[in-house]
């Protein structure tokens, strides 16, 4: 399977946040490529990037940034690729971040998700149901990551109503 999901980071320091979610595509060995470019400091770059991915076969580009984090807009106006934009925490808690990405022009979409650790967690998995409406082997993997999540939560309320018992 050729990689079907672009993450582009607007830093190195931006990575714990897409952490989680990188080790669901892992887990599931759902190829990706990942690059770090800034919207500011190499906007030449992250041009470059954009229309790699393009060639390549890239379907979907999550963008994860923090403070100004232009970068998933600033991606967005250059491709027609669906992009996933990631607050990542900042000096003022990530919502200036989120502002930046959130507030785009009409026209120019971003699709925005929750600040820092879960917002990153959320664009993979959405960005593996967009997929999954074309690619079956996509979709069983949600199921399963799905049915997992269910029996975390159930073994959780047993471990709680087992403790509550004993005490």
């Amino acid at each position: 399977m050729n990689q079907k999901i672009g993450i582009i980071l607007g830093s190195d320091s931006d990575y714990p946040f897409m952490e989680k979610g990188i080790a669901i595509l892992e887990k599931f060995n759902i190829p990706f490529e990942i690059e770090v470019s800034s919207a500011h400091r190499t906007p030449e770059r992250t041009s470059e990037i954009i229309k790699e991915f393009e060639s390549t076969g890239i379907k979907i580009i999550i963008a994860a940034a923090g403070g100004a984090a232009h970068l998933p807009g600033v991606i967005a106006a250059q491709t027609l690729l669906p992009v996933l934009g990631v607050p990542v925490d900042s000096k003022l808690s990530g919502v200036d971040s989120l502002y930046s990405i959130i507030q785009m022009p009409g026209g120019i979409p971003v699709a925005t998700f929750g600040i820092g650790n879960s917002g990153g967690m959320n664009a993979v998995l959405f960005a593996m149901e967009i997929l999954s409406l074309t690619e079956q082997t996509i979709k069983e993997k949600l199921i399963q990551f799905r049915e997992e999540q269910k029996r975390q939560v159930i073994e959780k309320s047993n471990r709680l109503k087992k403790r509550i018992k004993t005490e």
